[in-house]
């Protein structure tokens, strides 16, 4: 369930960055490429996502882009 969770906010905040880029594409956040093929990587599931995969997002990119949206908001 946890699992789910976490994939399904991985979700929306790939279908926010896609949403955000096509209105506002000048805006600077790193790895917003990367963000929406996560998303799209779940959502049609192209490949099996494994948990190492959701937890180094969670440790190692999540943080930097909470600071990048702030700046924004």
């Amino acid at each position: 369930m946890l699992q789910d969770a976490v994939e399904r906010n991985l979700e929306i905040i790939g279908e926010a960055m896609s949403k955000l880029l096509k209105i506002h594409p000048e805006i600077s956040i790193s790895n917003s490429g990367r963000i929406v093929d996560a998303r799209n990587k779940i959502i049609h599931g192209y490949d099996e996502i494994e948990n190492v995969q959701v937890w180094e997002v969670i440790i190692n990119h999540l943080p930097r882009l909470k600071k990048e949206v702030e700046r924004y908001l």
